[in-house]
């Protein structure tokens, strides 16, 4: 399941609810501090990214913009096939592969997605999959400045992924390389702005509208969309009352 299909129930479960106040999920025993980078996330996002990603939206041809899109979508298919490989998805790390290479050749180095209309179905698989995949918990959740939600395990594999398996931090010359991450968080933020337009309209506490929505998508992709049911606890249900007997 995407990111944004999984905003939409989310929103209308929340859109009806607040935090409870003096109530703390065991998921977040750091909720004040990341209240704080939240906040300062948020301002910062209101001051600057914000402007600049719908600026950046205006001004540039939609057919460009599909382009950059498509042009880091093919660098992060490096970081995919580096985790498919560590999670053992050989059927997969051969059509990820198979859609690097087309996309980089036929694809112009990325630029036009040709591997899509083929059947080679783009995958999402970071060091922080991985390592949920082999039994690592989340930990903690956690707010990161700039980058937003995440966890101990996601923000450590986030770290290997940019000093390991991506492109981006392979870039020598430091003015080229902030250059590019800074093109390709514009571009993230473009196509995030009707979906912040919906948390913004309709979230009570958009802090836990994030919280919840990235926990559960991470959920989802640590295991491939299939994550374990919860064990019923039946001992909920000793204390209540016995079934009235039907009438005559």
């Amino acid at each position: 399941m995407t990111p944004r299909l999984i905003l939409i129930p989310l929103l209308i479960a929340l859109s009806g609810c607040a935090t409870v106040h003096g109530e703390r999920d065991p998921r977040d025993p750091w909720e004040g501090f990341n209240r704080g980078v939240h906040a300062f996330n948020t301002d910062f996002d209101n001051a600057i990214l914000k402007p600049v990603a719908e600026g950046y939206v205006r001004i540039v041809p939609k057919t460009a913009r599909t382009g950059v899109t498509n042009f880091f979508s093919n660098l992060g298919d490096v970081v995919v096939l580096a985790n498919d490989l560590l999670q053992f998805k050989f059927r997969q790390a051969a059509s990820d592969f198979s859609r690097l290479v087309w996309n980089t050749t036929v694809g112009l180095g990325g630029l036009i997605d040709v591997a899509t209309p083929m059947g080679l179905t783009k995958h999402s698989e970071d060091f922080g999959q991985t390592l949920g995949y082999w039994g690592a918990g989340s930990g903690p959740y956690l707010v990161l400045p700039f980058l937003g939600p995440s966890s101990l395990r996601d923000g450590t594999g986030r770290l290997v992924d940019y000093t390991q398996f991506d492109l981006i931090g392979e870039i020598g010359d430091d003015t080229a390389r902030y250059a590019v991450i800074g093109l390709n968080v514009v571009d993230i933020r473009a196509g995030l702005l009707r979906t912040t337009r919906l948390v913004d309209q309709g979230a009570l506490d958009p802090y836990l509208f994030l919280r919840e929505s990235y926990l559960q998508m991470r959920e989802n992709q640590v295991y491939d969309g299939n994550p374990p049911v919860p064990a019923l606890d039946l001992d909920e249900f000793d204390d209540l009352p016995p079934d009235e007997p039907k009438a005559q």
